[in-house]
């Protein structure tokens, strides 16, 4: 029977570095950079315009929570552990040639969420108790038909999976055993990180079970919070550390267009820092839909300008600042098999001697419960398109049994089983926003003439 569960756990892997390689790489960024030319530029040329319509309200229109809250509880969920160990491993693969790569694929994500968002508003549905709800599943039934539905159910059964909070669950745990119980003399048991797992689902259980209000309420609280926190303890690093500022921004751009290694190895950097970016921002996977969906906004250009703000944020300023603590503090970050967010807690030691990894702990505790907060309602929605919205409570149930478990069991089959589901969650999302971007490109043109 084990036999069976390793050949199982080893097809899954194999499956998953497959298909989230260089497949999913071409649909996302090739899609993606699609989408900016065929915007005109979009996210370059209405940036300031977007951040505009933050202040603009739309309390009458039918929706769940404002366009402002839409976005702050969606940068909640990618600004998570991959902001930091993601980036980690970016450098620790690709060197610091990947972060140049990580702002291109920023940029590209920036034009694909801004179709996601205007299509989100363009097109939506009803549940079955007349509620009118967004995302992607209802952009495919109402924007490409009745007769495409296999393809929005395809969605939310991948979504079911894809939004189950694996890395958070795990890496919470992880890092609380090896900053307390380690170091205290106490056992590494599986009754310990069962008490651990518990503790997070009551903290999660707070905030998720009052609904999309209450997870909106809490992550416009948080996410403006925990990004001048982290930029604040970056500021401090990059003072003390000034004088290797510039070294540190010409290795990036050196790396990024290093001929020595060839024009492969060159490749190998770009694809490596723009993969890293793409699985970080979400662009394309659809779960920005989900959440502008439920906006009280009837402007769909507008809906799209406030979206495409989302990766300039996570996979572009909150990725940087993470790169450049790492790059500052002089640490290894070749380090073999060494997991991301030991290379970080490292360097955040090494920057500031005695307390800079307790700090990143900190950190790391708010971006974890912040991304669950809001994958807890990606799935929500999920669930109510499938079994019907008096079905909602039980994935409710589901998602905080989920955490126990993943706090206890080894992440190596898990994590590339969440990994497939992402990628099952694009195919149906590209499809969908590159088969409709000639009506988000209609709009346009009326609403910037304007």
């Amino acid at each position: 029977m084990n036999g069976f569960f390793n050949s199982l756990g080893n097809f899954i892997v194999s499956a998953s570095n497959f298909v989230c390689g260089y497949p999913l790489f071409i649909l996302l960024m090739g899609g993606g950079l699609f989408l900016l030319v065929y915007s005109g530029f979009v996210p370059f040329r209405y940036y300031l315009r977007g951040i505009k319509q933050l202040t603009v309200k739309n309390d009458n229109v039918p929706g769940q929570i404002s366009s402002f809250q839409a976005l702050a509880t969606e940068i909640s969920a990618t600004i998570g552990l991959g902001s930091i160990a993601g980036v980690a491993i970016a450098l620790s693969i690709g060197g610091p040639g990947a972060i140049f790569w990580m702002w291109v694929s920023a940029s590209v994500g920036m034009a694909t969420k801004f179709f996601e968002g205007s299509l989100s508003i363009l097109y939506k549905g009803r549940d079955n108790r007349g509620e009118v709800q967004g995302g992607i599943m209802y952009i495919i039934t109402e924007g490409l038909g009745k007769k495409w539905k296999p393809l929005a159910v395809f969605f939310s059964v991948a979504g079911l999976f894809g939004t189950i909070c694996v890395m958070q669950a795990n890496q919470l745990t992880e890092t609380v055993v090896t900053m307390f119980i380690t170091p205290n003399g106490i056992e590494n048991t599986i009754l310990v990180r069962f008490l651990i797992g518990l503790g997070i689902v009551a903290m999660v259980s707070l905030v998720i079970i009052g609904g999309i209000k209450r997870i909106a309420k809490v992550s416009t609280r948080i996410a403006p919070f925990m990004v001048i926190v982290y930029f604040s303890i970056v500021m401090y690093i990059i003072v003390t550390h000034i004088s290797f500022l510039d070294d540190v921004f010409m290795s990036i751009i050196r790396g990024a267009f290093d001929f020595r290694a060839g024009l492969g190895g060159m490749a190998a950097v770009a694809l490596t820092g723009a993969r890293r970016a793409a699985l970080i921002n979400e662009a394309g996977i659809g779960t920005s839909t989900l959440m502008h969906g439920a906006s009280k906004n009837d402007k769909p250009i507008k809906e799209g300008l406030i979206a495409m703000l989302g990766p300039s944020l996570d996979s572009g300023f909150i990725c940087t600042l993470t790169a450049l603590a790492i790059l500052l503090s002089g640490v290894n970050i070749h380090t073999g098999n060494v997991e991301g967010l030991t290379i970080a807690l490292n360097a955040f030691k090494a920057a500031i001697p005695g307390y800079g990894n307790y700090f990143l702990f900190i950190i790391v505790i708010v971006f974890a419960f912040s991304t669950m907060f809001s994958y807890s309602y990606y799935g929500e929605k999920c669930t109510r398109f499938l079994f019907g919205a008096d079905k909602a409570k039980y994935f409710k149930i589901y998602f905080l049994a989920t955490i126990v478990v993943f706090s206890i069991v080894p992440l190596r089959a898990a994590v590339s089983f969440i990994d497939l589901a992402f990628a099952f969650m694009a195919l149906p999302t590209m499809f969908t926003v590159l088969r409709l971007s000639p009506k988000v490109k209609a709009l346009m043109k009326s609403y910037f003439a304007a």
